[in-house]
């Protein structure tokens, strides 16, 4: 029998696509756990829309925090909802004020959450967020509120995915031209931030680069958007690689990304999705730093990154850069990128990288 408090879990978690990925590990160690719990998510349209059948939740609550639940009346609506639905306990691994006013005004008589948040006097239990740690064991960390210490748990991302989804999805490209026989390498160039993107030209040389080196298909990942930089990446490379925007629906991305060898990405949500699925990753940090616990939290990943006094500019990156150069996107060469794909794709390499702690990438300064 389960302790009274775990028996009806929600954890919330309503920022970036990104940030909800890397809750996987929190929301799998409490099912691990306690697998008789009824465990929930509270997170965006988005979150929900890639999150629903994961096998760890049994159920996916949307906070609409920008459309239908937001301002104070969109609140109480969503407090009085949470409220009648008789949650035991409340997990809140997000920082903001709203998360913890929310949880307070549902009456979640046990509500845990970080020291560190805007309404951390509106919890029961308040844990110390160490922001020296990967976002990962962040999350897992308010376990240790409970007396379950983080170093215990399983700190895998992990996100199975169906045959007939990876079939469907395989079907999908080939009715798109795509050799699914042939080496797959992923690009995600896309980003909420501007200064987070490594710069179209970079990308399309590197394609050309990777088409001469390899018998290979190269797919372009991103949303609505992203179309405006994928056309220009493939108006420079020849239309030499397909994109896959509005192709591929966002509970299918998983899937698509999985079929690849590599993915080369901007910090990205797209970059916690292929480390769920053990793609190898070459993950370009332009604006923001690895040091900031967003890093691709796996041994079979390269992060490339230029240092410079002013990085990071914004905890999440910036809509312009600050001083104008964009030196931190402008002086990542396709070549240094080229030679961190070409890495990952050596075997004898991979497995070398693959040896060491299994979170943790190779950090280059280029």
């Amino acid at each position: 029998m389960i302790p009274h408090i775990w028996e009806k879990v929600l954890v919330v978690q309503t920022s970036f696509l990104g940030d909800t990925v890397l809750t996987l590990p929190l929301l799998s160690e409490i099912k691990r756990r306690f697998p008789g719990s009824q465990l929930s998510l509270l997170c965006t349209p988005l979150g929900q829309a890639l999150l629903t059948g994961h096998p760890v939740l049994d159920e996916t609550i949307v906070d609409d925090k920008k459309g239908v639940d937001q301002g104070w009346l969109g609140l109480w609506r969503k407090a009085k909802f949470l409220r009648e639905k008789g949650f035991t306990m409340a997990l809140c691994p997000h920082k903001s004020f709203r998360s913890g006013l929310l949880l307070f005004l549902a009456k979640i008589p046990y509500r845990v959450g970080f020291a560190q948040s805007k309404s951390s006097f509106l919890f029961h239990v308040r844990v110390n967020r160490d922001v020296g740690r990967h976002d990962v064991e962040r999350n897992l960390s308010i376990l240790e509120g409970l007396g379950i210490r983080t170093e215990e748990c399983e700190r895998f991302v992990y996100w199975p995915i169906t045959a007939d989804t990876r079939d469907e999805v395989a079907k999908r490209l080939r009715s798109l031209g795509v050799d699914t026989s042939r080496l797959l390498i992923g690009l995600h160039p896309g980003s909420v931030w501007a200064t987070k993107r490594w710069s179209a030209a970079g990308f399309a040389q590197l394609i050309g680069m990777l088409k001469e080196r390899y018998p290979c298909e190269i797919l372009l990942f991103g949303g609505p958007e992203d179309s405006k930089v994928i056309a220009e990446i493939q108006d420079l490379c020849g239309g030499s690689a397909v994109s896959l925007v509005e192709r591929i629906a966002l509970p299918e991305l998983p899937a698509a990304l999985a079929l690849c060898k590599v993915l080369v990405t901007n910090d990205s949500g797209p970059m916690h999705i292929a480390v769920a699925q053990a793609v190898p990753v070459v993950a370009i940090f332009c604006a923001t730093t690895p040091a900031l616990g967003f890093y691709p939290y796996s041994s079979k990943a390269v992060v490339l990154e230029k240092e410079l006094p002013c990085r990071p500019c914004n905890s999440h990156g910036g809509r312009r850069c600050p001083l104008g150069t964009e030196d931190c996107i402008r002086l990542i060469s396709p070549e240094r990128v080229f030679q961190a794909v070409k890495q990952l794709l050596d075997s004898a390499h991979r497995q070398e990288l693959e040896s060491a702690n299994p979170y943790l990438p190779q950090f280059v300064v280029v």
